[in-house]
Formats: C-alpha cells, structure tokens, sequence
C-alpha cells in the first residue's frame, strides 16, 4: 500500500544529503547566472552569423523565388535562409518572437518588408535587404515596424537556458545518483524495510523537483534584477511549467537508472538522451526552417512541451487553457516513466 510517510522520510533525507554537499549546492547556483551573463554580453551585440528571412505568401514549406522581387545577390547570400511564410499575420507572429529575422513580401512593388525594432539580428538583415536592392536596381524599400510588445531575444533565450540546466539537474541528479546508491549497497539495505520501489522513486523524483525549483526561483529573481525580464503572463503559471517539465525530465531519469548497474554506461544513456534534446527543443534556436520531419521528432522530447509551454506564458501572455495541451503531455509522460520505472527498477546490482 502506498504510504505517504515513507514517501517524505525519503523525500527529506535526500534534501540534507544535496544541501549539506556544499559544492553542489553552490554549482547549481552559479552556473545559471554564469551562463545568463556571458550570453548576455555576447547577444548584446551583433554578433550574428546566420540569419532568417521570411518570405510570404508562400504555400508549403519550399521556398521558390520565380517572380518574385529578391534580388539574385540575396538568394545566394550563404549568410541568409529563406521561410516560407503563408500569411502576413503569421509572419508578423513569427517576427514577434525572433523566429525569423526579416519579413518580406514577395509579390509587391513596393518591396515592403516587416522587422523587430527589439532584434539586432532584425535591424542587421533588413540592412542586407535594402543593400541587395540598392544594388541591383536602386529600389527604396518600404520599412514596417511590428505593433505590439515586442519579445527581446533575451526574452525568448532565457526560458531555453533555464530548461537546459533544468535538464542536466533532473537527469544526473536522479538518474546517476540512483545507479550510484545501487552501487554502494545502500539500495540493498532499503530493500529490508517496508519502502516499495514506487515509494523511493517518487521521493527521489520530488526531492529533485523541489531543489530545482528552489535554484530555480532564486536564479529567475536575481537574473530579472540584471535584464529587467518582461513576464507577459502569470508568473505562477510561469513557474508551474517548469515544475511539470522538471518531473517529466526526472521521470526519465529515472527510468534510464531503473536497473543501471554502471556509472559509465548510465552516463551514456544520459548524454543519449539530454544532446538530442539540446539541440531540437530550441534551446538555443528557433527550428523555423529546418526540415519538417526534424521539427515532429522535436515534439517527442519533454524538453519541447517545457519551453513552448513556458515561452506562450512569458513572451505572449498565455493562460493554462492556452498551454494545456503542453501541460497535458508533461503530466502523461512523468506517469509513464514514473510507472515504467517502479515496474523494472531493481534493488540490488
């Protein structure tokens, strides 16, 4: 039977482990603000090299330039990557949240184009844009600014930032240290007592979760003090995303430590899983562009709910019934892995 007081006996002699290691307490701190601040100085400039230009109305997901008004220097600028984009307003939406960096009509005399004031990558390729036609035809174009709040990039970044650290905090943290204890012979003595695997895995799953969120708060509060963050949305709602998105990522740990007798071979399983989830649940960068299939994978990733969950709350004021969808796959993947995990987890090595 399930008891709720084996649970929290476990849940509180897991914190005092993590808060009496001193230098493991203080890395969880440090390296956020570390990593905030040093992407901070270097995104403070304009130190692009890749940039995205929306071009509309365009259907599907091929971007064809037969009669249209880009100038051939543009189309084979290595530096640039063209979107198709179907409508205005979806342009204007994706220009909003740094998704591209350059709007443009493909099919007016004008040669209107929309960009973000808040975007150096903005300002940079529409300086591009009016170079090209310049020098080709000598053709003034015509400069519209997006209406509304307008999302800065470290706006959007940040969000990723704090999920990547979350990620690495809630696959080692349970996963290595679960194989670590099966080790040692500490799981061996708790298989005597009445604790069920269900019991301990879920204590370890929320001990995580709640020093996460600790870091997480204090972290979040520090950083708005340097960049001034603009939380569009609930704060609450803010913060209950990431807490969804650190069980489901802690599930997985889990999971992966359920019966792992090697420290070497579980931090393979590890890095397996968190590199894919880096690199294309847009941690670092929108996958506006990429090919379709590299966009549907990055939506079996947990990493991916979290950051659009998180993202809708903060940069477009999003509530829950907005994000319910993302909130809904969190929950379902952390009862699946959780359940998996209590059914194959083993006690000894």
């Amino acid at each position: 039977m399930l008891s709720g007081g084996r649970i929290w006996i476990m849940f509180r002699a897991r914190n005092k482990e993590f808060f009496r290691d001193k230098a493991a307490f203080g890395w969880n701190f440090a390296f956020p603000f570390l990593i905030i601040i040093g992407f901070g100085i270097i995104f403070s400039g304009d130190n692009f090299q890749r940039y995205k230009i929306g071009l509309f109305p365009l259907e599907g997901e091929t971007v064809t330039f037969e009669n249209s008004n880009i100038p051939l220097s543009l189309q084979n600028d290595p530096a640039v990557r063209f979107v198709a984009v179907s409508t205005l307003a979806e342009g204007i939406e994706k220009i909003r949240h740094h998704k591209i960096d350059l709007l443009v009509s493909v099919d007016g005399e004008d040669h209107a184009y929309w960009v973000n004031d808040a975007s150096p990558s903005g300002h940079i390729t529409g300086q591009l844009y009016r170079a090209a036609l310049s020098g080709s035809d000598d053709i003034a174009a015509v400069r519209h600014t997006v209406d509304g709040t307008q999302a800065r990039y470290i706006d959007w970044f940040f969000p990723g930032l704090m999920a990547m650290n979350m990620m690495f905090s809630a696959l080692w943290g349970v996963g290595y240290v679960v194989v670590r204890y099966r080790k040692n012979g500490a799981l061996k003595r708790l298989m005597a007592t009445p604790l069920t695997a269900f019991e301990y895995l879920s204590a370890q799953m929320l001990s995580r979760v709640f020093l996460l969120m600790f870091t997480f708060v204090v972290v979040w509060f520090g950083s708005d003090l340097i960049f001034d963050f603009r939380m569009q949305g609930s704060l609450i709602l803010f913060f209950f995303t990431f807490f969804l998105g650190g069980l489901s990522l802690c599930s997985i740990g889990l999971c992966l430590a359920a019966r792992g007798t090697s420290e070497e071979f579980t931090s393979g399983a590890l890095n397996f899983i968190s590199w894919p989830m880096m690199f294309l649940s847009e941690v670092w960068f929108s996958l506006e562009g990429a090919p379709y299939w590299v966009q549907q994978l990055s939506w079996f990733f947990p990493l991916t709910h979290l950051l659009k969950a998180s993202r809708k709350v903060m940069n477009d004021g999003a509530g829950l019934v907005d994000i319910q969808l993302e909130c809904g796959l969190m929950i379902v993947t952390t009862m699946l892995f959780l359940i998996l995990a209590a059914r194959i987890f083993s006690w000894v090595e």
